[in-house]
């Protein structure tokens, strides 16, 4: 493994753990709900009775800013790509390894995971009546798959536009040698926060107050978060911008002023999303004894809810770079076989909460328990699935 992207493997390994993580909380916290009528409508397919507000707020901080790394994360290495394979070359692979395992795989997968919310929701475990209302009642839920397929949707329109572009102004490589050269002292610190914080409240907030911050849309297995499709689809520009002009040598160089103030970021990080935390039921409260206007308080809080994002995706990203020295064989390990822990993970976490349900421990130790089952059980699925050679090849 090269030295240059190694950082990057081992953040994106972590990202993916924080997503099992995530989803081994949702069954635990306060705000949880099921509906039995649709399963879709719960907050998760298992619901138990124990809960506890940590988890809460462990939950919103990874939903604050994990997905949108994610797709930044994605976009690094989009550019290099597509110069090195061609246009048609990257569509195809991008086809072999998202699409394809999204809707065979992600529909197997989620058959297998939401089996037990069906027999909590219908008291039976008719096979047949259960596959019937997965996709005739809930309409075919798409689970942790939703990132799959949008990302693939993010590549290919970036790579038509870019081979659109590239016909349009074929000579057009001076930007990029110039983008691309290890310049890492000429970023001005204060100018890059502001301009992330600025980037990300223009993609999220409008949308926020036009849609809700948590609206869903889609059809069959292809569902989204709307409110949230600009902020994901930005980071993957912002990601695929990066890569073009070298950042492992340039923004997120060792020697750049932003990755040697790692440790303030990760204060700011900590921080900010504290301050999110005890702002809600502060405006909230402001709001409804008429202190603040609707408007304001909803402005005020994803103001604050921007800077969170913005703090944790630096945090994450300078302290990666500062920290990741040498290569470590658990965590090439997890990052060989990351994507594969994504894709599987989810029947682990249902059934592993459904198993819980009855077993009277705290939430905390139900959480821990289906997060450790689902690590371990995906990790190990994909170790020998990763040695077929067609799953090699593109997963």
């Amino acid at each position: 493994m090269q030295n240059r992207t190694l950082w990057i493997d081992y953040l994106r390994s972590f990202i993916t753990v924080l997503v099992v993580a995530h989803h081994s909380s949702l069954a635990y916290t306060t705000f949880a709900s099921f509906d039995k009528v649709a399963y879709i409508r719960s907050t998760n397919p298992i619901v138990d009775n124990a809960r506890w507000v940590g988890l809460d707020i462990f939950e919103n901080f990874n939903d604050v800013f994990f997905m949108s790394l994610m797709f930044l994360i994605a976009g690094l290495f989009v550019v290099k790509s597509i110069q090195r394979k061609g246009t048609a070359a990257f569509l195809r692979d991008r086809l072999y390894r998202l699409f394809i395992p999204f809707l065979l795989i992600g529909t197997f997968i989620n058959l297998v995971a939401h089996y037990p919310a069906y027999l909590i929701a219908h008291g039976n475990g008719n096979i047949r009546n259960y596959v019937i209302d997965f996709f005739a009642v809930e309409q075919w839920p798409v689970g942790p798959p939703w990132f799959i397929w949008v990302l693939f949707a993010f590549n290919a329109i970036f790579a038509l536009i870019y081979a659109l572009k590239k016909s349009l102004s074929p000579a057009d490589k001076t930007a990029h040698a110039q983008g691309s050269s290890p310049q890492p002292r000429i970023y001005k610190t204060g100018l890059v926060i502001a301009s992330w914080f600025l980037f990300t409240f223009a993609l999220f907030v409008p949308f926020a107050f036009w849609l809700g911050p948590g609206k869903w849309t889609g059809f069959g297995p292809f569902d989204f978060q709307a409110s949230r499709a600009a902020l994901y689809f930005g980071y993957f520009l912002l990601g695929a911008w990066l890569g073009a002009r070298d950042f492992n040598e340039g923004l997120f160089g060792l020697s750049s002023s932003l990755v040697r103030r790692w440790p303030l970021w990760l204060i700011a990080c900590g921080g900010a999303y504290t301050f999110l935390t005890i702002s809600a039921p502060f405006l909230t409260g402001l709001v409804k004894d008429g202190t603040l206007s609707e408007l304001t308080g909803y402005l005020i809080y994803f103001s604050i809810y921007t800077a969170s994002c913005t703090f944790s995706c630096i945090a994450f990203m300078t302290a990666f770079r500062a920290l990741t020295k040498k290569e470590n064989a658990v965590l090439d390990s997890l990052s060989e076989h990351a994507y594969l822990i994504y894709l599987m993970h989810y029947p682990f976490v249902i059934w592993a909460q459904y198993l819980l349900l009855d077993v009277p421990l705290a939430a905390f130790s139900k959480f821990l328990l289906t997060f450790l089952i689902a690590l371990a059980g995906s990790w190990a699925v994909s170790i020998p699935l990763k040695k077929i050679g067609l799953i090699k090849k593109y997963i």
